[in-house]
């Protein structure tokens, strides 16, 4: 029998589950071609061959390009793909999430929609803000005025160790260059820790829309998750490079948000922190991935055929 060269598509069974397999690989200037059963990645230093089942994320930064058969099997192996500009921090667009399951998706829709789950996930954000501290008793408008005054602070802290006056926060969309220097290093920063936030929640099959603290945008769920990470990394990288004065500040701030994201972490937190926020994600991406809805909260088997209870009606 004659068929493509390579390896046959694994049985989803037969794929490494997600916690065996590697988790987030960035990619740019290179070419992405299928040998058999791995991707290799290839550039002017060379050849590297990974397997692609042992890949649960692609990140293709810029100057990369990849050859249909490799995608075919990036496909098969159920590899997630997101084209994002350098080290993630601008998403352009995404391919499948990493899971055959829509569990995350589904419980974040109902969370958002559920009064009371969906304030149980904004005090979870909140008490993420507040590491060691106990926020329990504090009422939603308590919260809020928490959150702003701990932002407040940084901008104060930030102002002060690197001696650049802050008048606020100020932002005007179709006019950059009217904004002062720490504002303008604020946006371009803003714009990196967006474009990871969607990368990651897209990648995790989650929705950018349904959020919770932010309601009302495509991309509210993508706010959400990047203001955990704001005073940490945002604010105070902005007013030290204000302090420098660049020449061109805003593609100096992309580049050292990018190498902060890499010494924070930044990207397998986000991970963690929106599985604990919608909870029991890991587990439910190693169960089943199809059940049958049968009209009450229980789900029943697939591919089974159901037929004893309508032959005793008839």
């Amino acid at each position: 029998m004659n068929r493509p060269p390579g390896m046959m598509k694994p049985a989803l069974q037969n794929l490494p589950r997600i916690q065996d397999r590697m988790t987030f690989l960035y990619l740019e200037h290179c070419q992405l071609s299928r040998e058999d059963s791995a991707i290799a990645f290839r550039d002017e230093k060379g050849v590297v061959y990974v397997p692609a089942a042992a890949i649960s994320v692609l990140l293709l930064g810029p100057g990369t390009t990849v050859t249909h058969r490799a995608m075919e099997l990036i496909g098969d192996a159920g590899v997630t793909v997101i084209w994002v500009g350098e080290q993630g921090v601008r998403y352009y667009a995404g391919g499948r999430p990493l899971t055959h399951r829509s569990d995350m998706l589904q419980r974040q829709a109902r969370m958002v929609s559920n009064t009371r789950e969906h304030l149980a996930v904004v005090r979870k954000m909140y008490e993420m803000r507040f590491p060691g501290e106990d926020v329990s008793r504090l009422t939603m408008q308590q919260l809020r005025g928490r959150e702003g005054s701990r932002v407040r602070q940084a901008y104060r802290k930030a102002s002060k160790e690197w001696k650049v006056s802050w008048d606020g926060r100020c932002y005007h969309p179709g006019a950059f260059e009217n904004d002062d220097l720490v504002n303008q290093a604020l946006t371009a920063g803003n714009m990196c820790l967006y474009g990871l936030a969607h990368a990651v929640i897209c990648a995790l099959g989650c929705s950018p829309g349904l959020g919770f603290l932010h309601v009302g945008h495509e991309n509210s769920f993508v706010y959400d998750i990047a203001d955990l990470y704001k005073a940490e990394i945002i604010i105070p990288t902005a007013f030290r490079l204000a302090s420098e004065a660049p020449a061109d500040i805003a593609g100096e701030m992309r580049r050292r948000i990018r190498d902060a994201f890499y010494s924070a972490h930044i990207l397998e937190r986000m991970v963690k922190d929106i599985r604990a926020l919608l909870s029991d994600a890991e587990q439910d991406m190693q169960m089943k991935e199809l059940y049958l809805w049968n009209g009450k909260e229980e789900l029943v088997e697939s591919r089974v055929m159901y037929m004893e209870e309508w032959e005793e009606r008839e």
